[in-house]
């Protein structure tokens, strides 16, 4: 299977075990390639949620993120304090507020997504693509499987003030 003499055989041998590693390994880097751009995971997907369906609503957002909506509230004001995105008025609901995504998200967003996109690539380039193609079929199998949202990674689901603060740093 491979020419590695782990050092502690059992956990190489358990997928659990390699998926966490994995993805520890996977969230830290991705951390650290947005790092120049000044945003973190939980801003990127917003923007991708936006780019997706522009005009949404916080509380939209909320649902697609799987974010407690007092965090949503703070990445949506971080967002529009930097001509990100903006909040306007709902015409079909006075009371509430569409979030659009403005070109600067949009240009931001399309460099972290190509970071995004490098970053699968270094994650699996030890497979060849037809590996590659399998390994993401059977992950999000597992995914699936095991009742995860697509697309949304479940740290995002913390409740306010458990959830890693996405305001810092800027």
């Amino acid at each position: 299977m491979t020419d590695v003499d782990p050092k502690y055989p059992l956990l190489y041998e358990s997928a659990a075990f390699l998926l966490a590693q994995l993805g520890s390994h996977s969230g830290t880097r991705f951390v650290e390639l947005l790092a120049p751009l000044g945003i973190k995971p939980p801003q990127h997907g917003t923007l991708r949620i936006l780019e997706a369906n522009d005009g949404q609503s916080q509380q939209q957002l909320c649902e697609a993120l799987g974010i407690h909506r007092n965090v949503m509230v703070g990445l949506v004001d971080d967002l529009e304090k930097r001509g990100l995105v903006e909040r306007r008025k709902n015409p079909a609901d006075r009371r509430a507020h569409a979030v659009h995504l403005l070109p600067a998200g949009r240009e931001l967003l399309s460099r972290s997504a190509e970071l995004a996109r490098g970053l699968d690539a270094e994650m699996l380039s030890a497979l060849d693509p037809a590996e590659q193609a399998v390994m993401v079929s059977m992950l999000q199998r597992a995914a699936n499987g095991n009742g995860l949202t697509p697309g949304i990674h479940p740290g995002l689901t913390a409740a306010p003030g458990t959830a890693p603060s996405c305001d810092a740093d800027h």
